[in-house]
């Protein structure tokens, strides 16, 4: 073959799908959930004891874990931060 990539990125083929959105939003919320779990389990939290330092309910703990559930304040992810000893950076590229 004398072209090696055919076609458009896969990002223009999710965009063109009308799946670009949503597609970014689950991934970014995966990225999320796993470092929230990685400094719980760096610092050896249970899932109890962080939501006592959230002052949530381990229900709304297990939401902000769910990497399958894109929803997300900004409210709740900058609260997982602070009681995590954390702070939330972000930009925009």
């Amino acid at each position: 073959m004398a072209k090696k990539n055919i076609g458009s990125n896969f990002d223009q083929f999710l965009e063109n799908d009308g799946q670009l959105f949503s597609a970014n939003a689950l991934a970014l919320k995966k990225v999320i959930a796993w470092k929230i779990a990685q400094e719980m389990e760096k610092q050896q939290l249970t899932k109890t004891e962080l939501a006592k330092r959230m002052q949530t309910s381990r229900a709304a703990l297990n939401r902000l874990l769910d990497e399958n559930d894109p929803s997300l304040t900004i409210a709740t992810l900058t609260c997982a931060a602070v009681a995590l000893g954390k702070r939330v950076d972000m930009n925009l590229a």
